[in-house]
This record gives C-alpha cells, structure tokens and sequence, in this order.
C-alpha cells in the first residue's frame, strides 16, 4: 500500500516524496521578477473587472467564477518564477560508502517470511545483489561486519551471526575511525537494532552529525511477536559474601500467553539452585519473578535463569538469561561504636559473631577516657578510642554507631565520619537510643547529612517514655534482600506481623530527597497517620547513609512471645551487616566492561587505585590477574588512563566459554595493594537475543540524528537513490525544476475545467 502511494505521489510530483525538504528551494524566474508582479496585478484587475461589468449574474456566482479564474491564472504566473529545488549529490566514484551489516546472534531469530534474518539481509546487501551492484556503479562501497565491534568484511569469510551482543555505538565509531579522511557519502547499517552493550550512542551520532554523515538504517525482523515468552532482564547483586542468600529478580516478558504456567530456574554453573512455578498473567507484558539463591562458596558462578518455552513460540532463544555472580570470601569489617553498657550491643555482636563474612569489632565507652575494646587485630588497635586519622577510620567498610552522643566526637571525627561515607564509600548505620541522632546533637553535624532522614531538634524534656512501635516492612522493604526473615513472600510478611513491638525515643524528621524507607512503624494505637520511619537509606557521596531508629531489636531474642530456638533476631542482624558492607569499595577495584562477551571478542579491564585515605594513586604499576575456565592464569598489564583519577586500564579477550576471574594488584613506592576478585562470563548465546524483538524506534532514532532515513527490509532498494543526495564527501549541486509537475497541469486543467463546469450548470455558458 505504502508503495503504491509512493507511486502515485511520485508521478504527480515528479519527483519522490523523500528528496522533497532536503534541498533549498529557490525560485529562478525566466524573466524579471517585476514584470511577474506587474503581469499578476494586470491579471487581477481584468479578472476583478471583467466579472463586475457581467449583468443577471448573483455575487456568489461572480466570486466563484472569479476565484477560479484567478487561481489558474496565478498558477501560471508562478510557473513563471520557476520554482526550483537545489540538491547536493555525491559525485559518481568520489566517495566511500560504508555498509555495516549485523553478525550478532539475534540475527539467526527466522521471522522474516520464514527464513533467518541473516539470509534475509544477504539477500539484499549480498556483494552479487542488485542492489548492492547497483550502489557500486557510483561508490567504493566499503562493507563491515559487526557485533561487539566492526571488522571489514570478507568475501570468503561469510556471515555467520555468532557475535554475543551488539553494540551499535562501537560499530558507527569504528566504521567513522576506519575511514577517517576519506570523502564518505554516508552509512548504511542493516540490523535489528538489538543493542544491548550500554555504549554512548548519543555520543557517536553527535560525531558523524559533525561531520555531516548521514546514516541510513534498514530493520530487519518483527516489531512484535504474537506469541513468546521471555526473560527480559536479571538482576543479581554485583558481588556476594559467601555464605550469603542471594536474591535474584528476573522480569518474564510474556506475549499471547495469559493464563498460562511455565516454571523459572536458576542455575549456577550448570546446577540447578533455585526454581519457582510462574502463572503468566493475562493482562500486562511483564511478570516478575523473585528466586532465592541458597549460600554459595566463594568463586565466580556462571548464573543462568531459565524459563521454560511455552507452545508455538517462535523464538526460545530469548528465554534464558545469563550473567555472572561473584561471591568473595570474607570477613568484611565494621566498626560498631557504643556510648553505654546497654543489650543491644551485646546482643546484636552476639547475633552476628557466628557469621564468618563480617567481623564486628567493638568499642564502646565504660568511663571517661575508657574503652572496651572486642575484636580488635591487636593491642594497638583502637587503643586512643575512636580513630584520629583516615587511614585508621577507612580500612572498615561500616561504621554502626550506638548510643554516643555527638560530642563524644572532636569535630574533625565528625568530618572524618561524612568523609567515611562520601569519599570513602562506606556505610554509616546510625541506630535508635537516648544518646544518638537528634537527642544525641547530631542534628547541627556533618554526620547528619550522610543520614537518610531529617533530625527534628529534641524537646527539652528528653526523659519522655519510649514510643511502642509495630514494623512493617514498606513495599521496597518486602523485597530488600537484609529483611527476608522467611522464604516466600507470604511467610516473611506473617513473620513481620508476628514480631513483638520495639520502642523508639528519637524525634526522625521526614526522608531526604531520594532515600527509601524500608520499615515503618506504628505506635501503639494503629493510626496509619502516625507511621514513623525506623529503617531507611540513602546513598551520600560513593557510600550510603542508614537509619535504625529503634533502640531495643534484641527484643525479638529475649521477649516471652519468642520461642527460645527462634533465629529471627541472629537472621535480621546478620542479613543487616551483609547489607551494609557488600558492595563497599577497597582500595583496589577491578570490573570487567561488559560484563558478559562472547568468545573471542575483547573487554575492558578497569581499575581503580587509591591510598590508604582513599585518595586517587596515578603513578602505580598495576597488573591484572585473569584464570580462566581451565585454571590457567593470565597476566594482562594495565595503563594509566588519561583523565588521572586513579584508573587503570587493560584489554583481554577471553579465548573460550565460561567464567572468568580476575584480580588486580598494584605496586604504588613501598605498597603492594590487591584487589578482590572481579568476574567475567564469556558464552555464545548472544545477550542481545534475549530482547529479539526489532527496536525500529532506536533505528530511526540513529537515521533521524544524522539526517538519514530508516527503511523496513522490504525497502530498501529505495536506498540506491537517496543515498545519492548527500552533503557529505565530494558533491556537486543540482537544480531541480518544480514549475512542470504534472500535478500543476492537471490543476489547471481542473481549475478550468471546473469553471466552465460551473458556468453550464448556472446557465451562464
């Protein structure tokens, strides 16, 4: 339809509807200008006349025999200025056009009348096509081929579509390094648009819009699959302790499956490790799945999450997601700062001594100038009381502070304790009790910035009775991974009903701009109104800030109501200290971009080096460690980037399938830092199958920026003649008369037509 339509305009117009708007138009009359004007007022005023003089006509049959006349006369005095639209078009073999063609895995997807996309689009972008035969006729046609980066294309070397992700980004940079200098016409990408590698992309088009490039994109694929079910995204903490449950949240992408079941598993290296029967819904296009992960030793796990193919589905290769999950091995530790003799800081150390992944050390004030010091490396440690220098404060990855008053703290400690969470990218947890938060002076330090909540100024009389909160966890709360008391969303939330009441005595102001509240609770009369905040976040600088605005969690362990073999008090204080030192950085830090390849194709190593104040080390020599599915170690040096930060950069590419591994250890004057481990998946599914469906809109987003033009498959050979109007490369200008479309004889014929029409039926002919 859209053809014949094409077809249509373009006889009446004479020209395509496509080169219309991409020139200048201007007008070069065959004779001066003033005549035109003087001809067209004489034309109107013998038009005006000749139909006043008329006699027995009425007014309304002079003004529409007059309109008329009048508008095919001034058609014809604008045939007169000659109209005309000027082009710029590439010079026959003076330019370079580039045409890239998708190799990913996604391209194998059949849904292009029965074939595989890839035959499809070599079948119409073949070297032996006619189209591309004919786009040679007036370029050096230069093909590549792509998927995580572009490569020239070879002949011999046919398409095969075995990258593992598509990165359109790394394509258009690459083609515009390659041919750099020389005159290029335009670019050609030919792909489903499955981009799936997180590149700039805004970026690279600024560039070729710079260079006045056009692109032109052609999709390949369906839009929309009537039928199919998918795993869409996973999303997995970026690092684990062991000994840990890990939660995995997955979104199912479901298309003409309502009512349906399909069951979802989880698999680590291959073993089975968590598994949920799913009811797809009948409304809406995504389900999301929640899969606990038992507690794995440390190492690297290929993590795949699978669901199984629901009937007639067109494609099942999108119906697997993997990534890769690191679980590192502890203990991390937390500094957890006591004012007072009071259970729940017995209790709480109590709760968690048995976790080998986190190691609380304890120092809490038992008179003036005295401490009691637990957990300490040795006897020096924390001898002074509450450190004094950064690099004594840094080397802990949490800070818990109990009830101790803020002037406890010399104003540089307070400094120190912002500068732990901003800089450093720790967590400080602030808990609930009559010498912390707002009660505690806090409200006027640096320290209260760090924290997710506001501190209302305490009342004079700070001796009022404790508040009886009930806690319920918020909506972020149920699926935060530190309040999981039970497995199964029903049990955990019965459990948080069940729990005894805890008390509070601070004043909590409301939340910050962008922290989450996770628990809430209710005083004693139940009003919904009165809800508090007891447990929220917020993110502050490179760490986070914390409030626990309760003062008696050890409760859940000692209260009457609790059986005496209940793990729930030892459960949430072990699942809070996992929470706020995961993810914490150390003073080396590695991670493989992307995270996910397939074999043979390269990724980025980057590092970051800082001294023991975490401050950014430029001049390190550092040196990262790769083992590879097989055990065998790898040695990849890293240089300094340019932008002097700290970072460090390297290129590996993984040879074969697996999981990968990788440390770094850096060499800075006298200090020999390591990193934890880093972890790499390398596979040949393809990441950007799991969302196969054809992106148009991101297609003729890339067209629409540089001043291309996107095409469906089926038209492309529209390609071989706009590709000639260009501004790029070498061009020449061509004029293009507007004044002989046939459109314009067929209307004054019309109007002609039209008025002697007229005049019989009104009996005036």
């Amino acid at each position: 339809m859209q053809a014949a339509l094409e077809s249509v305009f373009t006889f009446l117009f004479k020209y395509p509807p496509r080169l219309f708007g991409r020139g200048e138009f201007v007008l070069a009359p065959v004779v001066p200008i003033w005549l035109i004007a003087l001809a067209i007022l004489a034309a109107v005023a013998l038009v005006v006349l000749a139909y006043r003089n008329l006699r027995g006509i009425s007014r309304v049959d002079r003004i529409v025999l007059g309109a008329t006349r009048a508008l095919a006369l001034a058609i014809v005095l604008a045939c007169l200025l000659r109209p005309t639209e000027v082009l710029s078009s590439a010079v026959a073999q003076r330019n370079v056009l580039a045409l890239v063609l998708d190799d990913s895995r996604s391209m194998r997807v059949s849904d292009v009348d029965g074939t595989s996309r890839t035959r499809a689009m070599r079948r119409e972008f073949s070297d032996t096509s006619a189209l591309v035969r004919q786009l040679a006729t007036r370029y050096n046609v230069r093909t590549f081929r792509f998927a995580a980066e572009p490569t020239p294309a070879q002949p011999a070397t046919p398409l095969n579509a075995s990258g593992g992700r598509t990165d359109l980004a790394a394509a258009l940079d690459g083609v515009g390094s390659d041919l750099a200098g020389l005159p290029v016409a335009g670019v050609i990408v030919v792909s489903d648009g499955a981009d799936n590698a997180g590149g700039d992309l805004g970026a690279s088009l600024l560039a070729l819009k710079a260079r006045r490039v056009p692109v032109y994109t052609v999709g390949v694929g369906t839009e929309r699959f009537s039928r199919d079910l998918s795993v869409t995204s996973v999303t997995v903490p970026p690092s684990a302790l062991a000994g840990s449950t890990v939660l995995i949240d997955a979104a199912l992408g479901v298309r003409g499956a309502g009512g349906e079941k399909t069951t979802v598993t989880a698999e680590a290296d291959g073993k089975i490790v968590a598994t949920q029967e799913v009811t797809l819904p009948k409304r809406g296009d995504v389900v999301r799945v929640r899969l606990r992960v038992p507690p794995l030793p440390a190492g690297s796990y290929s993590l795949a999450v699978r669901a199984r193919p629901i009937s007639g589905e067109l494609v099942a290769d999108n119906n697997v997601f993997s990534t890769v999950l690191d679980v590192r091995q502890g203990p991390a530790r937390v500094l957890y700062v006591e004012g007072e003799p009071r259970p729940e800081f017995a209790f709480m150390r109590r709760a968690v001594a048995g976790d080998s992944a986190v190691q609380v050390v304890g120092l809490m004030r038992s008179a003036e100038h005295k401490f009691l010091r637990l957990g300490v490396r040795d006897s020096a440690e924390l001898i002074g009381g509450f450190p004094t220098r950064r690099e004594e404060l840094f080397q802990f990855r949490a800070v818990v502070l109990g009830s101790v008053e803020a002037s406890f703290f010399t104003a540089d400690q307070l400094r120190m304790l912002a500068e732990f969470v901003s800089q450093r990218g720790g967590t400080l947890l602030a808990l609930g009790g009559r010498g912390s938060l707002a009660v505690g002076g806090y409200a006027e330090t640096p320290v209260a910035e760090a924290l997710p909540v506001l501190l209302n100024a305490p009342k004079a009389d700070t001796g009022a009775a404790p508040v009886e909160l009930a806690l319920t966890p918020t909506v972020a709360g149920r699926a935060h991974a530190a309040l999981q008391l039970r497995d199964g969303d029903d049990a955990n939330a019965a459990r948080w009903d069940s729990l005894p009441k805890l008390t509070s005595v601070n004043h909590l102001g409301g939340l910050r701009a962008g922290a989450t509240t996770l628990l809430v609770g209710r005083p004693k009369d139940g009003r919904d109104a009165d809800e508090l905040p007891v447990l929220a976040f917020q993110r502050y600088g490179r760490g986070m800030g914390v409030v626990l605005g309760v003062q008696d969690s050890w409760l859940w362990r000692m209260s009457a109501s609790m059986p005496l073999e209940d793990a729930t008090h030892a459960t949430f204080w072990r699942q809070m200290m996992r929470w706020i030192v995961e993810g914490v950085p150390d003073q080396v830090e590695i991670a493989a971009v992307p995270g996910r390849v397939a074999p043979g194709e390269p990724v980025e190593l980057r590092a970051r080096v800082v001294d023991s104040t975490f401050a950014p080390i430029s001049q390190a020599s550092v040196v990262a460690r790769v083992t590879t599915p097989t055990g065998a170690l790898v040695d990849v040096p890293m240089e300094r980037s340019r932008n002097g930060d700290g970072t460090y950069l390297g290129r590996y590419v993984p040879p074969e399938r697996g999981s990968y591994s990788f440390a770094a250890s850096a060499n800075a004057g006298r200090d020999s830092l390591h990193s934890a481990s880093g972890a790499l998946l390398a596979d040949d599914q393809g990441a950007d199958v799991e969302q196969a469906e054809l992106r148009t809109g991101l297609l003729r987003q890339v067209a629409n920026e540089t001043g291309g033009k996107y095409y469906p498959l089926a038209q492309a050979s529209h390609l071989a003649e706009d590709v000639n109007y260009t501004e790029s490369g070498v061009t020449q200008r061509d004029a293009h008369d507007l004044w002989d479309m046939p459109i314009v004889f067929l209307l004054l014929v019309t109007l002609l037509g039209a008025e002697w029409f007229y005049r019989r039926r009104r009996g005036l002919a």
